[in-house]
């Protein structure tokens, strides 16, 4: 039997009510040692909240408090669990956890409760994972991203995977084990095209970009001549009054960087100094930079003073490749402009061509339906997580290495090497192919109550 473990499962700080978790087979006879129901004495109800108070050695009470007994294996790690709702802050619920150490409770450590949760096969090690994801999500889409993980989308797909990789190498082992009964024809027909489509499906899975959205949210740069209207346009975008707006062209000198929320997403939107050349040093450098945030952006927006003609320089910015895609946007529609569609259409590639008044709010929604198109996330069940995809790509790279193999010619049970070799790969994102190490390492990034 394990033993014991005991840790606070909310955040430290003032609170309204801190939580003192327990798992293990004397959760519930040390709970009961220090938890005084009101009207209630053990055997308690299973999953039922009680009122009471947290009491010391000699039956004292040191807190007013909840607490509810879960009987295994209906909780979170299928062991008994029994918790105490004690008052937020920083004494009541260390408190409660002093009083359980010296009773014997073993102080949890990191992602304890939920590794626990893992080896009693509760959840596998997606799912885990996942837990942490819920926690730390920035975002309602990456929010919907981790639960989804957290049912058990990302498992199913691997898993049919395997499902299919363990039939293909079943027929080589076949003939490797029996050659005289089942010839290679026979156990390789259909081989190359099981192996092909397992490749696409697998690298089909990995969606690098989306997930990075996922995690940090979409990197939107605006970019343009100075005084085109960027910084107005980038306090309009935020909603408040974020960065400095002055006639004199070049005031932003360094990227500004603020965040808001789109159909549940994360836009990280960076204001930029204008592109021009200066003599300036200081804004030599802001230059620069601007181009630095354009090149690593998801999507740039390219913003251009409808009320001035083009001048040579921005006719320039207009045709350059910038790196990423880009909307081009006619700003300051309000003020009389001299700039239509068709003059900007003639000096780009960039699509799509929006107008817009930043300082009226006028386009701002055609702004974010663009920016609403770049976002791409992944689909439902598409791996997410770095390592995931790391063990994906891992595994399709050995498909194609035994494919090639069986190209050109090479002896069925060496091709059978790389195909264990992926199926071993898949393992390693469920948890076939896990060793302690693997699992410290995952573990070692929760949080200690979890």
């Amino acid at each position: 039997m394990r033993d014991t473990i005991a840790g606070i499962a909310t955040a430290m700080g003032e609170g309204g009510v801190a939580i003192v978790r327990l798992s293990g087979g004397d959760a519930v006879a040390l709970f009961a040692r220090v938890f005084r129901a009101a009207r209630r004495v053990p055997p308690y109800e299973d999953h039922r909240l009680m009122y009471g108070h947290v009491v010391d050695e000699t039956g004292a009470p040191v807190d007013e408090a909840m607490g509810v007994v879960m009987y295994a294996p209906h909780t979170y790690t299928r062991e008994d669990v029994c918790e105490l709702h004690t008052h937020g802050g920083y004494a009541a619920a260390a408190t409660a956890m002093r009083l359980l150490t010296r009773l014997g409770a073993r102080p949890a450590e990191p992602g304890e409760f939920t590794r626990r949760a893992f080896m009693n096969g509760r959840i596998d090690l997606t799912q885990a994972e996942a837990v942490m994801g819920v926690i730390g999500a920035r975002s309602q889409a990456a929010l919907k991203s981790e639960e989804a993980l957290l049912s058990g989308g990302a498992s199913r797909f691997i898993r049919q995977a395997q499902d299919k990789l363990i039939a293909l190498i079943a027929g080589v082992e076949a003939h490797l084990d029996y050659p005289d009964e089942i010839d290679e024809t026979e156990a390789t027909a259909g081989l190359r095209e099981g192996l092909a489509a397992l490749v696409a499906a697998l690298s089909g899975a990995v969606d690098e970009r989306g997930a990075r959205i996922l995690r940090e949210g979409l990197r939107v740069a605006l970019c343009g001549r100075p005084n085109a209207g960027k910084s107005t346009l980038f306090n309009a975008l935020l909603g408040e009054e974020r960065a400095i707006v002055t006639e004199v062209p070049g005031t932003t000198r360094d990227v500004l960087e603020g965040s808001f929320s789109l159909d549940g997403l994360n836009v990280q939107l960076l204001d930029t100094a204008g592109l021009r050349e200066s003599e300036d040093t200081v804004e030599r450098i802001g230059v620069e930079r601007a181009r630095a945030a354009v090149a690593q952006a998801d999507a740039a927006l390219l913003v251009v003073d409808a009320s001035k003609p083009l001048d040579a320089d921005e006719q320039a910015l207009l045709a350059a490749n910038l790196g990423c895609p880009c909307a081009v946007l006619l700003n300051k529609e309000d003020a009389q402009p001299v700039l239509t569609l068709a003059d900007v259409a003639a000096h780009t590639a960039h699509a799509p061509i929006l107008t817009l008044s930043a300082k009226t709010g006028q386009g701002l929604a055609q702004v974010r339906a663009y920016l609403a198109s770049q976002a791409k996330l992944p689909r439902e069940g598409m791996l997410t997580h770095e390592r995931h995809m790391a063990a994906a790509r891992e595994a399709a790279a050995r498909l194609t290495q035994a494919l090639a193999a069986l190209e050109a010619g090479v002896p069925l049970d060496v091709a059978a090497v790389d195909l264990r070799e992926a199926l071993w790969s898949l393992g390693r994102i469920t948890c076939e192919s896990v060793d302690d190490r693997l699992l410290d390492e995952i573990f070692s990034t929760f949080c200690v109550g979890k």
